[in-house]
C-alpha cells in the first residue's frame, strides 16, 4: 500500500488531535473533550456536512458535529469530526457512551457525597457549638486517681472486715470452748451435787438408825429397870414368904443360892449390856466418823465446784460482755461500711454516668469518623474507576488514532462550535489553532462558570 501525504500528531492534556492526508483512503479526525462542573441546563449543537472532489483522487463526505450539555451537576461538552467510512465500531462508541454516562453518575456521585459531606460538617460544628469548644470539655483525668483512692479505701475496708470477721471467729469459737468447759464443769458440779445428796441420805438413814439404836438402847434401859423391879418384888416375896410363923425344919443338903445365883444372872446380863452398849457407840462412832469424812470430802469438793463455777460465771460474764462490744463493734463497722460503700456506689455511679456520656459522645464522633473514611474510601474507589476510564479513553482514542490517516480540505469547515470549560480546554487550545488555524474561539460564563465556545 502507497501512502503518501502529511501525518501529523499532537497530545494536550490527554486528548490527541491528528491529521493527515491520504490518497488512498478517506480519513477522519475524532476527538472528544468532557467535563463537569455544577450550574444550570444548558446545551448546544451545530452539525455542518458537506462534499466535494478534488483533482479526481479525493472525494468522501464529511460530518462535523459538535454538542455540549449544562446540567444540574454536570457539563458536557464533545467535538467529533468524521466520514461516512465507519473507522471507529458501534461497540466502542457504545462503550464510550457508556464511559460518559458512568461518569456523568460518578460525578453525581461525587457531587452528593460533598453535599452530605458538608451537611456533616455542619452538624459537627453546630454540635461541637452547642457542646462548646473542644478546649472547655471536662477532664475527668482527675477523677481517675480519686477513683484509685476509693478502690484502695474499699481494699483496705474489706481487709478490715475480713481482720474483724477473723477476730470474731475467733472469739466465737473461744466462747464455744468456755463453754464446753462450762458444761462439763456444770455436768461435774451436777454429779458432785447428786453425790451429796446421795451421802445426805445416807446420813438421814444413819441418823434413822441412831434414833432407832437410842429408841432400842432406851427400851432394853426400861426393861431392865422393869427387870430389876420384878426382881425385887420377887425377892421381896420370897422374903416376905420366907419370914412366916411356921418354921419347918428339913433336915436336907443345902439348896442352890438364890441370891447369888440372881447375882451372877444380874452381873452375866450387865455385862451383856454393857458389851451390847459399847459394841453399838463403838459402831455408832465408827460410822459418824465415816460420814463425817464423807461430808467433809464432800463440802470441799463442794466448795471446790462453787469456786469453780463462780470463777467459770464471772469468766462467762466476762466473755458475754466482751462479745456484746465486738458485736457492737461489728455492727458499727458494718453501718458505716454500708454507709460509705452506698456513698461511693452513688459516687461512682455519677463517675459512670459521665463516662458513659463521654463513650456515647466519642462513639459518635467514632461512627461519623468511620462514615466519612467509608465515604473517603468510596471516594478514593470512585477515583481509581475514574482513572481507569479516563485511562480506557485514553486507550481507545489512541487505538482509533493509529488506525485514522486523515486528509482534510479546511474549505470544508465552515462552522464549528464547541462549549467546554475553560479548565479542560486551556491547554487543548493551542493544539487546536496549532492544527486548525481556522479556528477561532471566545469566553463566556454561565452561572459564574467560565467556558470557551470552540
Amino acid at each position: 500500500m502507497y501512502t503518501q501525504g502529511r501525518n501529523s500528531s499532537s497530545s494536550c492534556g490527554g486528548i490527541r488531535v491528528v491529521s493527515g492526508i491520504s490518497r488512498r483512503s478517506p480519513s477522519s479526525v475524532v476527538s472528544s473533550v468532557g467535563g463537569g462542573v455544577s450550574g444550570k441546563t444548558f446545551s448546544s449543537g451545530v452539525c455542518y456536512g458537506g462534499a466535494s472532489c478534488t483533482d479526481g483522487s479525493f472525494g468522501g463526505s464529511y460530518m462535523y458535529g459538535s454538542g455540549g450539555s449544562f446540567r444540574f451537576g454536570q457539563i458536557g461538552g464533545g467535538f467529533g469530526i468524521c466520514n461516512e467510512t465507519p473507522l471507529i465500531s458501534c461497540d466502542e462508541k457504545m462503550t464510550m457512551q457508556n464511559l460518559n454516562d458512568r461518569l456523568a453518575s460518578y460525578l453525581e456521585k461525587v457531587r452528593n457525597l460533598e453535599e452530605e459531606n458538608a451537611e456533616l460538617e455542619t452538624r459537627i460544628r453546630q454540635w461541637y457549638d452547642r457542646q462548646g469548644p473542644p478546649s472547655e470539655l471536662k477532664d475527668y483525668s482527675s477523677y481517675y486517681q480519686q477513683i484509685e483512692e476509693l478502690k484502695n479505701q474499699i481494699v483496705c475496708a474489706s481487709v478490715d472486715n475480713s481482720k474483724l470477721i477473723l477476730d470474731i471467729d475467733n472469739n466465737r469459737m473461744t466462747a464455744d470452748d468456755f463453754r464446753l468447759k462450762y458444761e462439763t464443769e456444770l455436768a461435774l458440779c451436777q454429779n458432785v451435787e447428786a453425790d451429796i445428796n446421795g451421802l445426805r441420805q445416807v446420813l438421814d438413814q444413819l441418823t434413822l438408825c441412831r434414833s432407832d439404836l437410842e429408841a432400842q438402847l432406851e427400851s432394853l434401859r426400861e426393861e431392865l429397870c422393869c427387870i430389876k423391879k420384878n426382881h425385887e418384888e420377887e425377892i421381896k416375896s420370897l422374903k416376905s414368904q420366907t419370914c412366916g410363923d411356921v418354921s419347918v425344919e428339913v433336915n436336907s443338903s443345902p439348896g442352890p443360892d438364890l441370891k447369888k445365883v440372881l447375882e451372877e444372872m444380874r452381873c452375866q446380863y450387865e455385862t451383856m449390856i454393857e458389851n451390847n452398849c459399847k459394841e453399838v457407840e463403838q459402831w455408832y462412832e465408827h460410822k459418824m466418823e465415816e460420814v463425817n469424812q464423807e461430808v467433809c470430802i464432800s463440802s470441799k469438793e463442794v466448795e471446790d465446784c462453787n469456786n469453780q463455777v463462780v470463777d467459770l460465771k464471772r469468766q462467762l460474764q466476762t466473755l458475754e460482755i466482751d462479745l456484746q462490744a465486738q458485736l457492737c463493734l461489728r455492727e458499727s463497722l458494718q453501718d458505716s461500711l454500708g454507709e460509705t460503700e452506698c456513698r461511693y456506689n452513688t459516687h461512682l455511679a455519677e463517675i459512670q454516668n459521665q463516662i458513659s456520656c463521654v463513650e456515647q459522645q466519642l462513639s459518635e464522633l467514632r461512627a461519623e469518623m468511620e462514615c466519612q473514611n467509608r465515604e473517603y474510601r468510596e471516594l478514593l474507589d470512585v477515583k481509581c474507576r475514574l482513572e481507569q476510564e479516563i485511562q480506557t479513553y485514553r486507550s481507545l482514542l489512541e487505538e482509533g488514532q493509529q488506525d485514522i490517516s486523515i486528509g482534510c480540505n479546511y474549505n470544508l469547515f465552515k462552522f464549528i462550535c464547541v462549549l467546554l470549560p475553560e479548565r479542560c480546554m486551556r491547554d487543548f487550545i493551542p493544539c487546536v489553532l496549532d492544527q486548525f488555524p481556522a479556528f477561532t474561539y471566545h469566553r463566556l460564563s454561565v452561572d459564574g462558570e467560565p467556558f470557551i465556545v470552540l
